[in-house]
Order: C-alpha cells, then sequence, then structure tokens
C-alpha cells in the first residue's frame, strides 16, 4: 500500500479532482456547513479554490503551490482552505466566477477566490506562479489582522455588485418575435465569421456545437446559402484539425490556434455530446460521409472510454498524462515523433506524413506532431494516384497500428463521476444519431441511459440528484439537471412514443416551477429553494459552450405545450423569451439556445402525428430528411392526449402535418406528407 507523507480531509471524497488533492500538505476541506462553520468560529478568512480533474493549469498550479509545505504552512495558519469540484457544484462555481470576472474582468480555472469567514469574496484570480500567490495569502492575511474593516467594506460593495451582475430588466415592450430581428442579429454576428479556417476570428477557438445548430437550421430554413456554407466549412475545419482525435475518436475542448490544430488535450463529454447532434443533423442536411464517420467514431470512443458498466457515462479524460521518463506532461497520449511514426508505419510512413502532415504544418513542440488533415478522400487520392477505396483501407490500417500503439503508453485519468446534466445531453446525442443513421445500437444504449438516469437520479418527489459515483447518488440538482434531462426525455419519446418518457417530463417540470422559478423575473434560479442559500442566487441564462439551462428549459415548454396544451407552459416560454430578448441583438453568439427558440415564434413550426401499426417505419423514413422545425408524436392505437385524440383509423397509418392548429389533410404517404412541410 502507498504511504503518503500528507492526508487531508479530501480523502473522504469521491470527487476525482478533490482526490487528486487529498495529499497535498493544505488542510484542504469540502465544500459544506463543516468546513464554513469552523471559518466563522476561528474568525479565519478563507481559500475557495475550485478546480476540475481535466484541467491543465489547476494541475500545474497543485504542483507549483499545493504540494509546496512552505506555501501549506502559509495556507493552514491563516486561512480555512476549501476545495471545489467546480462540476460537482456548478453553484458555488458560479458564484465565485461572477465575482472575479467583476474584480479581473476574466474568468477561467483554476479559480482561487479569498473570501471573508461567511463566505463573502475579497480577492481573487485564476492561475497564480508560486511566489505571487504566497505574496498575496501574506499581504491579505496581514491586512485581515490590521485593518479588517477595509476587506469588510470592499466585500459588502463586490457583493453588491454580484447582486446586480444577474439583475434582468423587466421588458415593457409588446411581445413580438420575427424574423427580420433573428436577421438583424445574425447580420452583426457574422463581422466575427472566420470564413477561411471556421468559427470566429480569435484565438483560443471553442466548438461551440449550439451555434452551429442554429446556424445550420437558420440558414436552411432562410435558404442561405453563404451561412449553410460557412458552418459546412467550420465543422470540415473543426474535424479535420487536431481537436478531433484521428486515432481514437472524439474531440478535445479546444484549440488553441486559429487553425484548429493544437488542442487543449482533455476531453469533455459535455462537448462530444453535443457535437454528435450537430455532426449528425449536418450529416442529414449534407450527406457527407466523412461527418457520419466522425460521429461514428466519437461514440466508438465514448463506449470504449467514458461508459461505465450500468450504462451511465463518465466525465472526463484529463488533458495531461506521464511521458515515458515518468513526467506529466499536456498531450503527452496523443501527439507523436516522426522516429515513432517511421518505426510503426513502415512503407506507408511517407504517404501517412502527407494525409495528417506530419511537416511544418502539422508541427507542434519538442520534436512532437498532432495530426491535422487538409484535403478531403477524394481530392488526397487524385493526387497521390490512389482509389479512395485504397485510401480508405489504408486509413483503417494506420488507425489500428496507432491506437494499439497508444494503447501501451500511460493513459490521461479518468475523472468517472456521472453528473446527470451531461448524462442527459450523451443521451440525446445518442438519440440524435440514431434518429438520423437508424442504427439499433445507438437506441439500445440511449434507453440504457435513460432508465439508468430514471431509476438512479430520479427520486420518488420528482426531484433530481446531480452526481452519482461508486454507486451513491448525491448533491441535490441543479437547473441544468432538469433541463437537460427533460430535452433529453422528450428526445426518447420522440424516438420511441413511449408516454412515460413525457409523462416524466411534465413531472419534472411541475417540480422545476416549483422550486427553482421566479414569477417576477420570469426565469428559472441555477439552485433550488431547498438548497442552503449562498451569497446571490444566480441565474443563468447566457447560452456558453453549453446552452443555459433557462434557454433549454424554454425550448422544453414550447414542446411540452403542444404535447399537453398547457397554456402556462407557452406563456412562460414566451415570458422568458420577451425577456432576453434585449440582450440577443447586442450579443447574438451568446444567445444562440434562445434565437433558435425565436425561430420556432417567428417561422413555421411543425406538428407531425403518426398513427398506425407502421408507425415506427414511417418516422424512420421521415427522419431520412433533415427537418429542424418539428416535432413528432405517435401511436399504434387509440390514445386520448391532445395530439392524438381522435386521429386512430383501423387498418391505416396515417400522417397529420400541423402548423398553429390547422392541418393538412392525414396522409398515408411520407413523400405526400413531406411536400406539406416547405
Amino acid at each position: 500500500m502507498e504511504s503518503h507523507t500528507y492526508t487531508n480531509d479530501l480523502i473522504h471524497e469521491t470527487s476525482p479532482y478533490l482526490l487528486q488533492h487529498a495529499h497535498n500538505p493544505v488542510n484542504w476541506k469540502a465544500w459544506g456547513k463543516k468546513a464554513l462553520t469552523q471559518a466563522k468560529n476561528e474568525n479565519k478568512l478563507i481559500i475557495v479554490s475550485i478546480g476540475y480533474a481535466a484541467c491543465h493549469w489547476c494541475h500545474v498550479m497543485e504542483h507549483e503551490s499545493f504540494e509546496d509545505p512552505q506555501v501549506a504552512e502559509l495556507m493552514n495558519s491563516n486561512y480555512i482552505n476549501i476545495k471545489v469540484d467546480r462540476e460537482e457544484r456548478p453553484d458555488v462555481d458560479q458564484v465565485y466566477m461572477n465575482a472575479v470576472q467583476l474584480m479581473t474582468g476574466s474568468g477561467g480555472w483554476p479559480l482561487n477566490m479569498i473570501t471573508l469567514p461567511d463566505g463573502r469574496p475579497v480577492w481573487g484570480g485564476t492561475y497564480f506562479p508560486k511566489g505571487k500567490w504566497a505574496e498575496a495569502l501574506k499581504q491579505i492575511s496581514d491586512l485581515y489582522n490590521s485593518q479588517p474593516e477595509r476587506l469588510i467594506e470592499y466585500a459588502e460593495k463586490l457583493e453588491q455588485g454580484m447582486k446586480t451582475a444577474d439583475f434582468i430588466e423587466i421588458n415593457t415592450d409588446e411581445i413580438s418575435f420575427d424574423n427580420a430581428f433573428i436577421e438583424t442579429s445574425i447580420k452583426e454576428w457574422s463581422t466575427s465569421f472566420d470564413h477561411q479556417k471556421g468559427g470566429t476570428k480569435r484565438v483560443p477557438k471553442f466548438m461551440m456545437p449550439n451555434n452551429y445548430q442554429f446556424l445550420f437550421r437558420y440558414g436552411y430554413q432562410t435558404k442561405n446559402e453563404e451561412l449553410i456554407k460557412y458552418v459546412t466549412n467550420t465543422l470540415t475545419k473543426i474535424s479535420y484539425g487536431g481537436v478531433y482525435d484521428h486515432v481514437g475518436g472524439g474531440f478535445a475542448r479546444y484549440s488553441t490556434d486559429d487553425k484548429w490544430h493544437v488542442p487543449h488535450f482533455e476531453k469533455m463529454l459535455y462537448d462530444n455530446a453535443q457535437l454528435v447532434s450537430l455532426y449528425s443533423d449536418a450529416y442529414l442536411l449534407t450527406r457527407d460521409d466523412w461527418y457520419k464517420k466522425v460521429v461514428y467514431e466519437t461514440l466508438e470512443f465514448i463506449s470504449r472510454e467514458l461508459t461505465n458498466p450500468e450504462g451511465a457515462f463518465f466525465s472526463s479524460l484529463d488533458a495531461d498524462s506521464n511521458t515515458p521518463k515518468g513526467e506529466l506532461e499536456e498531450g503527452a497520449f496523443y501527439v507523436w515523433t516522426k522516429k515513432e511514426l517511421t518505426s510503426l508505419l513502415g512503407n506507408d510512413y511517407e504517404l501517412f506524413t502527407k494525409y495528417y502532415n506530419i511537416n511544418s504544418y502539422g508541427f507542434w513542440e519538442k520534436g512532437n506532431y498532432v495530426l491535422i488533415r487538409k484535403e478531403d478522400n477524394k481530392t488526397f487520392s487524385e493526387e497521390h494516384n490512389l482509389s479512395v477505396d485504397t485510401l480508405k483501407m489504408k486509413i483503417k490500417t494506420w488507425k489500428s497500428i496507432l491506437i494499439s500503439a497508444r494503447g501501451k503508453r500511460s493513459r490521461p485519468r479518468l475523472d468517472d463521476k456521472t453528473l446527470t446534466s451531461w448524462n442527459a445531453l450523451m443521451l440525446k446525442g445518442y438519440l440524435d444519431a440514431y434518429r438520423v443513421f437508424g442504427d439499433q445500437k445507438f437506441l439500445d444504449i440511449a434507453l440504457r441511459n435513460a432508465n439508468f438516469i430514471k431509476e438512479k437520479q430520479l427520486q420518488l418527489d420528482n426531484s433530481l440528484l446531480h452526481n452519482y459515483k461508486e454507486g451513491k447518488s448525491t448533491i441535490n440538482g441543479y437547473l441544468e439537471d432538469y433541463a437537460t434531462v427533460i430535452e433529453a426525455f422528450i428526445s426518447v419519446y420522440q424516438n420511441t412514443f413511449d408516454q412515460q418518457w413525457l409523462d416524466i417530463s411534465a413531472r419534472l417540470t411541475e417540480y422545476a416551477f416549483d422550486h427553482f422559478y421566479d414569477k417576477e423575473k420570469k426565469l428559472f434560479y441555477f439552485t433550488s429553494d431547498l438548497d442552503p442559500k449562498l451569497i446571490t442566487r444566480t441565474l443563468e441564462y447566457t447560452d456558453n459552450v453549453i446552452p443555459s439551462s433557462n434557454s433549454i428549459m424554454a425550448k422544453n415548454l414550447f414542446l411540452l405545450y403542444h404535447y399537453t396544451d398547457n397554456k402556462m407552459y407557452l406563456n412562460t416560454s414566451q415570458e422568458m423569451l420577451h425577456t432576453i430578448k434585449p440582450q440577443l441583438e447586442r450579443y447574438a453568439a451568446g444567445y444562440s439556445n434562445w434565437l433558435d427558440l425565436m425561430l420556432n415564434y417567428s417561422d413555421k413550426f411543425y406538428e407531425i402525428v403518426i398513427v398506425g401499426d407502421q408507425l415506427e417505419l414511417k418516422n424512420k423514413e421521415l427522419n431520412t430528411t433533415y427537418i429542424p422545425n418539428k416535432l413528432v408524436a405517435g401511436s399504434t392505437s387509440s390514445l386520448e392526449t391532445p395530439l392524438l385524440k381522435g386521429r386512430f383509423s383501423k387498418n391505416k397509418t396515417l400522417i397529420y402535418v400541423c402548423v398553429n392548429n390547422a392541418c393538412k389533410i392525414p396522409v398515408e404517404d411520407v413523400d405526400q406528407a413531406k411536400k406539406f412541410i416547405e
């Protein structure tokens, strides 16, 4: 058994991130009543240090500062030290991220905050080199001992700033949603588009799947070929780049350069989940086989490396892994040297180097290369006098050789906790892949995960728990859990027509209204009214790498209104969008999921109802066409639900296409039904 010089309270936690710090000389404690009470009783300042298991700079700061006994002594003597896994406690992270952004104008992880004994922040930032960190700790501790009133005064001002940061003015205009507003928003947004390399004109480059889902849809519905071309170019450049793992499938978190080449090598479940949905729809619209391959390879990666025996999904793989010398280094698992590749590939080395640019274009640092493509297979084959089939066989062989060789390396650390919200995103990813490709294994995996959420995370009172690890479900759920699970369960219904998933979605929605909704602000809080109070109760409404929980919730309410005929759902959805509308035009990229909802109101949205024995077959036929502005309902028998009532006809399978309660005549032929959809 390994012996350790130091062990702190984090040894009792299940979070892999917290456990990484369990043998620091710092007397870390987990966030909770015990640590906060101790700070008040001892009148000590608190250090709140927030990160996550796959975070490279979190590891750097741990190694430089938190493993250093002298720095630890400084922290232990003057502070109560609290470590937070931001993925387990996004509520705590949001509060202190808002604070550090007010203080410094930017944020990120690791997030390190010094607070008063009551938790109110007074100083903070992200990564600090050891010398600067130690110096700041000493200065703030000395100030608190000599002039505590100065820190208290600053904390009070900052607290007021934090409370107004989330302030949303009531929109007194008349509710109105139209395509002209959306077009104006996109016109402003498009000035940042990088039409050559894809994405936006900035570095680092994040994938932002929801942005492209919306732009794809808007381009399609408005017949804007230039916009569709921009999105497809972006998706191709991303998936040709090094941010896509050409050996093992799956995407890293973001690109550190403007050509999607060198990633920040961590692989997050939530990115891959949403990108599966995006590339599935992209295939449906373009029929580009490369997009299909990306989906299949990414789902193989998820199945192989981020799925537990219960059908739940793990959170992430670390950016760092050990080199052959035993040193922890970013990207070590994924990069290649010319020497390695020559040895592994033999006669095919030269062709491989041209395909994956083992040259100045694909060079990273220290003799390492990150695989990156420039051309599609057809163009490359013609240039090198090969058939496309021959090239595909070679690529398959190369990948087999490299994945075998890579399997002998030290693997990145796995964050094996299961988060309900991220699982719901991945569940929807599998369902979208099933909808597009009709592969039964995708539906089987999706249903297994849906049942995991239902049986383990859904409680008898219709509440959700946020975290699952080692057989235990913990942490009261956040709005993101409710929003994403409702969204995913609606999608389960649309792919199986099993009414139970809609019923659960409705019950979860009612619970969210009871414990998260603010009637004055017309939005949902991020935390339940049953949770212990933090400094502020935050509202999450800006769409980021993951869409905001409020925008997902508003879209859910729009769909559930159609399924249940509950007018309150429709009114709330409209009020939420109306409340946020003034923000949209100024910064459309940060509100793309809201804009997607607005398109439901401003353009035609179709209810497609299929009733009869051939329900499954007709739905599969329907799903061969990209129709982003639709919902589906169906049954093989007579049901009394709002969309199905009175629509069953014995010995026929009828398809009803409706818009705003006006329906075309029912037809039996799917192609005929599609003609009703403009």
